[in-house]
């Protein structure tokens, strides 16, 4: 399959690079729209404690790292995954992301991807790891060709004394460390663990919760040194801490993280590193595109009773190829229309004047969604001459599906309080009035069409220019 991009950040980019990228859901903003993941729930140990993370199951309605409806042998995780590419077409990665760490369940992780690797040939293969037992594991993912591997760190203060505030205690070489002690421990084995990665050839993706007061501040400097090591992307997760999921911040009153916050340090972040900016903060037994879960379709009953040759017909894999194929075909005109648009921040504007334009998204790089249905925005920043993607927004519930009682614009109008412009595919008059009184224009007029190329239209006929820039 090709690989050929007109999206201008993967032109640059080494072929080997763009090869492992290209259709990879969380390493391409714009795979993200077209292809799909799953995670499998083969990893239940944890070896370190976070002050963040509270692994509780059988929660399906609960959209957040570590939470699983159901834990897999190796051999159920492998009959899963062909079921669900047999299913799911655009299926392109396979991850192991818990619910505890990948790496600290060694055995379970390693004969998973291996099963896979013989069964689903065509699927990329990825990891989540707190980083403590990385460097020794190098050499086997690169056996298992594991090319893509996510670290999650949160600090690089090499006192320990911000890491001692977000880890209480880790579990290293058979001996439980706490304070700062372990918060040095497990930074130095992060590092070398990345380095060693990247070394071999494998891609890192570095996640970091943004804790507010704890470590907001201390970002920057986290990118930095991600930079230096040659990590390949650096996500800023916002901290989920409601009371209710259990955490120890959330029962502290550690507030969640808004999204101004969250895009104030990827402001100062983006500085330095190339950030992903369409994380959803997956469960880790997560299916479908990013922004979608169908993880409640595909329980054990659906597959378990099935052999591999069965499952391995279902799996049908030149079919797969043949409609990954037209996904790419649909892709090549997709940005043919939007490559002109897109622009760094600094070129966005003539006249430095930006407007944030909210859009509502089923998926395929579209406005293709309803606006009562909606359960996040796509978040970008536009000005007369370019625009950029910023983050997503997520909401508890649909406005045509808001609990009793309430008012269902209320939480809309909060996610939405510093945006101008919402493109959707259809909306009724009565929350197009509610978003007009409070400053919100809702544009209909764009249904269907390419995401980034109506963004800019949107905002240059907002700025009262020619939707239509010159020469294009």
């Amino acid at each position: 399959m090709s690989c050929c991009s007109n999206n201008p950040a993967e032109n640059f980019m080494p072929e080997d690079i763009r090869q492992k990228i290209h259709n990879h859901p969380c390493y391409s903003e714009g795979a993200h729209h077209h292809y799909a993941r799953i995670h499998v729930a083969v990893a239940p140990a944890c070896n370190i404690q976070c002050n963040y993370c509270n692994r509780k199951y059988d929660c399906s309605n609960e959209s957040r790292p570590g939470v699983t409806s159901e834990r897999l042998t190796p051999k159920e995780a492998a009959k899963k995954v062909l079921f669900v590419g047999g299913e799911v077409q655009r299926l392109s990665v396979l991850g192991i992301a818990g619910p505890g760490d990948a790496l600290a369940n060694p055995q379970k992780t390693f004969e998973t991807f291996e099963l896979v690797r013989d069964y689903a040939p065509d699927l990329k293969l990825c990891l989540s790891t707190n980083g403590l037992e990385l460097p020794q594991y190098v050499d086997e993912m690169v056996k298992y060709n594991i090319d893509h591997v996510t670290v999650t760190i949160n600090s690089v203060d090499e006192t320990g004394e911000i890491g001692s505030q977000i880890y209480p205690w880790i579990f290293y070489n058979n001996k439980r460390y706490y304070g700062k002690e372990a918060a040095q421990i497990l930074l130095e084995r992060q590092l070398e663990g990345m380095k060693k990665c990247v070394e071999k050839g494998i891609l890192i993706k570095a996640n970091s919760v943004l804790i507010p007061g704890i470590n907001d501040k201390h970002l920057p400097e986290v990118s930095k040194k991600l930079k230096e090591i040659g990590v390949f992307l650096h996500n800023i997760m916002p901290i989920i801490s409601e009371p209710e999921h259990g955490t120890a911040f959330g029962l502290a009153g550690v507030p969640s993280a808004t999204d101004q916050q969250q895009m104030e340090v990827q402001e100062a972040c983006g500085m330095d590193m190339k950030l992903m900016q369409h994380c959803r903060q997956c469960r880790a037994d997560a299916v479908g595109l990013i922004g979608e879960d169908r993880g409640q379709e595909f329980t054990k009953a659906a597959f378990n009773e099935m052999n591999f040759d069965e499952l391995q017909t279902k799996y049908d894999l030149q079919g797969r190829q043949e409609a990954q194929a037209k996904i790419e075909k649909f892709r090549f005109f997709l940005d043919q229309a939007n490559e002109r648009v897109r622009k760094e921040k600094e070129e966005l504007s003539s006249d430095g004047n930006t407007v944030l334009v909210a859009v509502t998204t089923a998926g395929e790089g579209m406005i293709n969604q309803h606006f009562g249905s909606v359960r996040e925005f796509l978040i970008y920043e536009a000005g007369d001459k370019g625009i950029r993607f910023v983050h997503h927004r997520k909401l508890d519930y649909e406005y045509c599906a808001g609990p009793d009682g309430a008012n269902p614009m209320d939480p809309i109008l909060e996610k939405l309080k510093d945006v101008k412009l919402i493109l959707t595919a259809k909306i009724g008059g009565c929350p197009q009035d509610d978003l007009a009184k409070a400053g919100i224009a809702a544009d209909q007029s764009y249904a269907y069409e390419p995401i980034e190329v109506s963004v800019l239209k949107a905002a240059r006929k907002y700025f009262n220019l020619s939707e239509e820039m010159e020469g294009n």
